[in-house]
């Protein structure tokens, strides 16, 4: 009978007290109000990359962006892609101006791939919101270089 007792500790739960346990639950579904009330989300760029014994395809979605915009940077394995995004809203009623909106914002998604990359073979083609890069695998390292898109 003896083995089944247990000390009572009123301050254990005290010792074991971790003040950020849940924060990040607290907002996980906080409604938010106020001015960004009716904004679009921010768009992200999403990729899908497929891989072939001598090159990688990557496609990434870039809706709404300009083909001057848009940046691709390769430097050995690693790939950076920049889009930025200017948006303007404006309503009228008229020629009362009756609500005016305006975004800008820069997007960046870096990602390294398992092989160096062909910078003089590689490819950039932007067309009806696709991104798509052609990035020829290659044995040895280089620099970095800026792909022109067409």
């Amino acid at each position: 009978m003896a083995n089944n007792l247990t000390r009572f500790n009123p301050f254990g739960d005290l010792a074991r007290f971790d003040a950020f346990r849940d924060f990040e639950d607290m907002f996980k579904n906080f409604p938010l109000g106020g001015a960004s009330a009716g904004q679009a989300a921010v768009p992200r760029i999403n990729l899908d990359v497929s891989e072939s014994d001598q090159a990688y395809v990557v496609k990434a979605e870039a809706p709404g962006a300009k083909k001057e915009d848009v940046k691709v940077t390769v430097d050995g394995n690693a790939v950076t892609i920049r889009i930025e995004t200017r948006q303007e809203n404006q309503e009228k009623q008229g020629e009362t101006v009756l609500r005016s909106e305006r975004y800008y914002g820069v997007q960046t998604r870096r990602f390294t791939l398992a092989h160096d990359i062909d910078d003089a073979r590689a490819a950039a083609r932007y067309q009806d919101g696709i991104l798509e890069l052609t990035l020829p695998k290659k044995a040895d390292g280089g620099g970095a270089k800026v792909l022109q898109i067409t």
